[in-house]
């Protein structure tokens, strides 16, 4: 059964185990270079695995649960888990039903590039609603700087994805 026709794309141990692998790299990526991943100036190189999303929606649900478990040790808390997977998650979906029907590899991939850096609205929107200082230039500083960092990430993510999918078969 082609795991693209359940609802989260995952209908054998093999599908299994690959969303656990990429939720593995996901928090490693994101604990190994921790000083860096978290806060409004971040940089966080575990977000290049966004890009994986359009070639399969296993991938959607795998990041979503590294981004879960990675934002446990957020020093913004709780309301990172919640906000933070949500924007993840809302992204990841997003991405993976407009590169749905683009056959191109490199359009897709450039497709999810800018959705993921334009999503990092609702992180800009959390960090600055639990920040001390006025909302609106908090915000606006936040996205700045993370749309910057998310960009970086992600457009080196999807150089590597991009070679990587040259040799594996990235859909099944």
């Amino acid at each position: 059964m082609n795991s693209k026709t359940t609802l989260f794309g995952i209908d054998s141990l093999l599908d299994l185990v690959k969303a656990a692998v990429v939720a593995a790299l996901y928090i490693v990526m994101t604990m190994v270079l921790a000083p860096f991943s978290y806060g409004p100036i971040q940089f966080r190189l575990s977000e290049g695995l966004n890009n994986l999303a359009p070639f399969n929606k296993r991938y959607v649900v795998a990041i979503t649960l590294g981004c879960f478990i990675s934002n446990m040790t957020s020093p913004n808390g709780p309301i990172d888990m919640l906000i933070g997977t949500f924007e993840t998650f809302i992204a990841l979906l997003t991405i993976n039903l407009v590169t749905k029907h683009i056959s191109s590899v490199p359009a897709k991939l450039v497709l999810s590039v800018l959705i993921g850096t334009f999503f990092m609205f609702i992180i800009a929107f959390e960090l600055a609603f639990i920040g001390s200082g006025a909302f609106w230039p908090t915000f606006w500083a936040s996205y700045a700087s993370l749309a910057i960092s998310e960009f970086g990430s992600m457009a080196l993510g999807a150089i590597v994805i991009y070679f990587i999918n040259l040799s594996i078969d990235l859909t099944k």
